[in-house]
């Protein structure tokens, strides 16, 4: 992070003119001592000195201090890391501390603010009191909000918009998500075709491939966003649901997703284990649910995003995203909750006393110790 560091530039510029810290000290009307404390940052100038060291040093004000109110993607990233990390290790309330120290601090940082709300959003299910739930989400919405008022980064401002919503609905609120989405859905014009064409009559094939792969992974993973809700939306239709269910399956099968993102696939586990206990099936639920501990089981850990032998392009796309191949929580978190949705989810209480049931959970509760 970039911090204040007017003593730097006090010395360089200094130098770069050729002058003493007599004849500086002499300009500014002060003693010679009070120039070399700002110099080895014991101290700062006044603010009224600044004006007077800008127009000297024939800079402005923002280039003295050296202040920049934004970070880098990297340093969000690190920034990111760390505090997810500290959610699993720290009081919960101590890492709100830094993190809103933080967003005071780079208050016009608009990516930072998006990702200090998604965040809060990630870690939730840390926060057992109802009220302060309730408030965090307002908090974090209201990060949201600003982003999306003040930012001009369209990308940043979509995902804004996204975030406000789903805090929306988290907090119950669906007429505010769906005045923040418009209520509709417009037609999708992916540009990935366009892109590849256009890098295709230029010559540059292995980025026509690239572009497609991307395309073709984001609509992947976003497809298995969808069948979740959608089989949970047929729980009453059987056979609708099965038919959902087969052909979800079907694509996770197609493009290898237990391997390739097994995080996506793990939630469509649950939901058809929750769809079957529903219907009284609780045999179909079982396996849904074995389905599920295997893979969690299976050696899918470090976490991360990536691509594979058909998806060998992706790299450089990943590495750019705003976490790059991290997920959104720290892997301690991510396993605590890979056992706490199956043990601690009181839809799957009626099986409790299941064989099968007590071995699945078993073994959960053994492999993440």
């Amino acid at each position: 992070m970039r911090e204040i560091n007017i003593a730097k530039v006090l010395v360089n510029m200094r130098k770069k003119k050729g002058i003493t810290q007599d004849e500086l000290a002499n300009y500014l009307g002060i003693t010679k001592a009070s120039v070399s404390k700002w110099e080895t940052g014991q101290s700062y100038p006044d603010v009224t000195f600044l004006p007077k060291l800008a127009s000297y040093f024939n800079i402005s004000i923002d280039e003295l201090i050296d202040y920049k109110p934004q970070m880098t993607k990297e340093d969000i990233r690190k920034l990111y890391r760390g505090l997810s990390a500290d959610f699993t290790s720290k009081p919960f309330d101590a890492v709100m501390k830094e993190c809103r120290g933080i967003i005071k601090k780079y208050y016009s940082c608009f990516p930072l603010l998006l990702q200090m709300g998604t965040l809060m959003v990630n870690h939730l299910e840390l926060v057992k009191e109802p009220e302060k739930s309730a408030s965090l989400i307002r908090e974090a919405k209201g990060l949201f909000s600003r982003v999306r008022a003040e930012c001009d980064d369209v990308a940043v401002v979509r995902m804004a918009l996204y975030m406000e919503a789903l805090c929306s609905l988290i907090s119950g609120d669906p007429d505010t998500s769906l005045e923040l989405l418009g209520g509709t859905i417009a037609p999708a014009l992916p540009p990935e075709s366009l892109l590849a064409s256009a890098y295709q009559m230029k010559g540059r094939t292995d980025e026509a491939k690239s572009v497609l792969q991307v395309g073709m992974f984001q609509n992947i993973v976003v497809l298995f966003n969808f069948f979740p809700a959608y089989l949970m939306l047929c729980v009453d239709e059987p056979s609708k649901f099965d038919e959902v269910l087969g052909r979800a399956l079907v694509v996770a099968d197609t493009f290898d997703m237990k391997h390739l993102h097994p995080g996506v696939l793990v939630g469509l586990y649950i939901s058809a284990a929750q769809g079957y206990v529903a219907q009284k099936n609780h045999d179909r639920a079982l396996e849904m649910l074995e389905m599920y501990t295997e893979i969690v089981t299976s050696e899918i850990y470090p976490l991360r995003l990536h691509g594979d032998t058909f998806f060998d392009l992706l790299d450089n796309w990943l590495d750019q995203l705003d976490l790059g191949t991290d997920l959104p929580r720290d892997e301690k978190t991510i396993r605590k909750s890979m056992v706490d949705v199956i043990v601690n989810n009181p839809t799957f209480s009626i099986l409790a006393e299941e064989r099968r049931f007590k071995h699945l959970t078993g073994k959960l509760q053994e492999n993440f110790k």
